[in-house]
């Protein structure tokens, strides 16, 4: 049984640069997400799709777990089995400050995927339309993300631990965008308390029985420094 369920989006990256769908002047406010984080943008302009991604690549890679996800990652190693890291983001850096099993719905831009096959891999720094999949050789190689429109990965895993969970914890989520703007409900209905780790109050904020108004990197620490002396 999965007893806390922490379900992390943009704003537990936010400290350590890299920025949030809604940053005035960010990465994002440059680009129509129709046509650099979508199936039909992909298929009209596959080069400016790998140019964008690589650009976030570049960038995630320069860019340092900053203290809330390393308290997440400190959490996870102490409490094992009965924490399950749930995130929204496609960096990786709740892997590097040292969490074991962090459950990417949204793909992982640190991973190709080859639309053919299936197959997946370590992406390369630079991808390009051309680019031949390692395994079957086809040229319809694209980020292992998820665009709008896709379905989100693991969601059968995902459900089975909300229906199970003690404890829900949301941590810089907007809180809007489903289907991870849904497990609010889902962990309250089945018995959970909710808790709410965010900058403002987010879309689905009353559904929360609990909330901290905060940067991450400050809640969140504090949080589990808590959790872990009680």
């Amino acid at each position: 049984m999965t007893r806390t369920v922490v379900l992390s989006g943009a704003g537990l990256s936010a400290a350590s640069g890299l920025g949030t769908f809604r940053d005035v002047g960010g990465l994002w406010s440059h680009y129509d997400l129709e046509d650099v984080a979508t199936p039909q943008g992909f298929a009209r302009n596959p080069k400016l799709v790998h140019d964008f991604y690589n650009a976030r690549r570049a960038n995630c890679t320069t860019a340092a777990p900053n203290a809330a996800h390393r308290a997440l990652a400190r959490l996870a190693r102490a409490r094992g089995d009965d924490v399950m890291l749930v995130t929204q983001n496609i960096d990786d850096l709740l892997e590097r400050a040292g969490a074991p099993d962090v459950v990417h719905m949204h793909g992982e831009l640190m991973r190709g995927l080859c639309a053919a096959c299936g197959h997946r891999w370590d992406a390369p720094p630079i991808m390009a339309p051309d680019d031949p999949c390692p395994a079957c050789a086809a040229r319809a190689t694209r980020p292992d993300v998820v665009w709008f429109g896709e379905m989100p990965y693991h969601m059968d895993r995902i459900a089975d631990a909300l229906a199970d969970c003690d404890l829900f914890v949301s941590i810089g989520t907007s809180g809007s965008v489903y289907p991870a703007a849904g497990f609010v409900a889902e962990a309250a209905a089945a018995g959970a308390h909710t808790l709410e780790l965010n900058l403002d109050p987010s879309d689905t904020s009353d559904l929360f029985a609990e909330h901290r108004h905060g940067p991450a990197e400050t809640l969140v620490p504090a949080w589990v420094d808590a959790v872990l002396a009680g």
